[in-house]
C-alpha cells in the first residue's frame, strides 16, 4: 500500500466593493449567495490539511508493520491498533468536510432564481454556466467523497486482518491490491473535482466582470 497524497483546488473568493444602497440589484444578490457559498466551504478547507496529516501518520505505521516479521506478531497489533485510530479520525474529518461542502450547496442554489431575473443576455448566460459547472463539482464531490469512504473501510479491513496471528499472505497481498486500485479512484475522482473547481472559478470571475460588479480577488 502506498500513500496517495490529494491536492484540492478551493474556491476563490471575489470580494465585490459595492456602493451603499437601500436594495441590492439581482446581481448584488447572487454574488452575496456565491461569496456566503464560498464562506460556508471553510469547514471543508480546514479539514485538508488534518486529514493529509493523518495520512502521513497511517503511512509511517504501515511502513514500521511490513518492516516486522511474524515474531513480532504483538508489535504488529499495536501499530495496526494505531492505524485504526487514524483510520477513526480520518472518517471524522471526512464527514465535516462532507457537510461543509452541503451546507455550502445549500446556499448556492438560491441563485438559481435569481438568475431568471437577470435582464442582461449576456449575464444570464454567464450565469447559467456558472450554475451547472458549479452544480458539476458538487456532484464530482460527491463521487470523490463516496471513493475516498470506500477506500479507508478496506484499509480498515486490512489493519484488521492484520490482527489475525494465522492470516495468509495471499490474503494481505489481495486487499492491498484492493486499497490501491480505490485509491486511483479517489485520485481520478479528486482530479475531476479540481477541474470543475478551476473552471467554475473562471466562470464565476466572467459573470463579475460581466455583471459590472467591481471585485478584487482573494486566494
Amino acid at each position: 500500500m502506498h500513500l496517495k497524497k490529494l491536492s484540492f483546488i478551493l474556491l476563490i473568493t471575489l470580494i465585490a466593493l459595492l456602493t451603499a444602497c437601500s436594495s441590492q440589484s439581482t446581481e448584488e444578490q447572487i454574488h452575496s449567495h456565491l461569496e456566503e457559498a464560498v464562506n460556508l466551504e471553510e469547514g471543508f478547507e480546514n479539514q485538508q490539511g488534518e486529514i493529509t496529516d493523518l495520512e502521513v501518520q497511517e503511512q509511517e505505521i504501515y511502513n514500521q508493520i511490513i518492516d516486522l516479521g511474524m515474531e513480532d506478531f504483538e508489535k504488529i497489533k499495536e501499530l495496526s491498533e494505531q492505524a485504526l485510530g487514524t483510520i477513526d479520525e480520518r472518517e471524522e474529518k471526512i464527514e465535516l468536510e462532507r457537510e461543509s461542502i452541503e451546507t455550502s450547496k445549500e446556499e448556492f442554489v438560491k441563485i438559481e432564481d435569481l438568475i431568471t431575473e437577470l435582464d442582461d443576455g449576456t449575464a444570464k448566460e454567464k450565469a447559467e454556466n456558472m450554475y451547472e459547472m458549479m452544480n458539476k463539482r458538487y456532484t464530482a464531490y460527491g463521487q470523490l467523497n463516496d471513493a475516498y469512504v470506500t477506500s479507508l473501510e478496506q484499509e480498515r479491513e486490512l489493519y484488521e486482518m492484520l490482527q489475525q496471528e494465522d492470516i495468509e499472505q495471499e490474503t494481505l497481498t489481495e486487499q492491498i491490491n484492493a486499497i490501491n486500485e480505490s485509491y486511483e479512484k479517489v485520485l481520478s475522482s479528486n482530479e475531476e473535482f479540481n477541474n470543475y473547481t478551476m473552471e467554475y472559478n473562471e466562470l464565476k470571475k466572467e459573470f463579475y466582470e460581466v455583471a459590472e460588479l467591481d471585485v478584487t480577488y482573494e486566494q
